[in-house]
């Protein structure tokens, strides 16, 4: 079975607390990674209520329709920062 983002929950900041199929939980921080980007498709996340309207589609955690969306096994592994490259 592929792991998959089951449960997405706001706590706070830029702060999701993540549920996985495997029953782990985590809560991924996206601030670092919303600052350091360059580009404004990514940036405008940095306001809170765009930020916050984020859902589960197909096990990803994504957001206006597949606009910015992270991988899984980043978000697992709390290692969004290394996708910093692909969204700036």
């Amino acid at each position: 079975m592929a792991l998959e983002t089951v449960k997405a929950e706001y706590i706070e900041d830029y702060k999701i607390r993540l549920e996985f199929s495997d029953n782990t939980e985590r809560v991924v921080d996206f601030k670092p990674f919303l600052e350091q980007s360059k580009n404004p498709m990514t940036t405008k996340y940095l306001d809170k209520e765009e930020f916050r309207k984020f859902k589960i589609e197909y096990g990803d955690l994504t957001w206006n329709d597949y606009e910015l969306c992270f991988p899984t096994i980043d978000l697992y592994d709390d290692n969004i920062l290394k996708s910093v490259s692909h969204a700036a």
